[in-house]
């Protein structure tokens, strides 16, 4: 059985620009192994539902809770891939944060975060999965013009 995590692509819009260049999306950076960069994101506990989860893991990652986030409709993505040879599931949802000055707070698990636009987003993030991931967000939101 794969092992399952979820979380949130939270983006802020920024009013001092022009879309889709006013969309910028928050990475964490973790603070073990190769100290990835990815979305706040984490393990599904016994008896939780995914979108509680992804809830959960943003506020204990992010300091992100659910009354800062808009989710957006219409929008989840799964990936899977291999984790030291087991099989992983991630689902992400999409969510805007909804006062740009809301201030993140990390927990131990990582070291650093950044607000970037999609193509630094991409750099940043390094596996392709979740540069797709990263992109489809990109034109859900472009689509919806939000």
């Amino acid at each position: 059985m794969a092992l399952r995590a979820c979380g949130f692509i939270v983006f802020r819009r920024l009013a001092s620009c022009v879309p889709p260049d006013n969309i910028e999306y928050l990475l964490l950076q973790t603070s073990y192994g190769q100290h990835h960069w990815t979305p706040p994101k984490g393990h599904v506990d016994p008896g939780e539902d995914d979108l509680t989860t992804a809830l959960r893991e943003t506020k204990e990652e992010a300091g992100l809770g659910e009354e800062q986030l808009k989710v957006v409709d219409g929008f989840l993505q799964e990936l899977r891939y291999e984790v030291r040879g087991k099989p992983k599931e991630v689902l992400y949802w999409l969510a805007e944060l909804r006062d740009t000055g809301t201030a993140v707070t990390l927990s131990d698990e990582h070291q650093d975060y950044r607000w970037a636009r999609l193509e630094e987003a991409c750099t940043l993030a390094q596996y392709k999965d979740l540069q797709d991931t990263l992109r489809a967000a990109s034109t859900h939101l472009q689509d919806k013009k939000q």
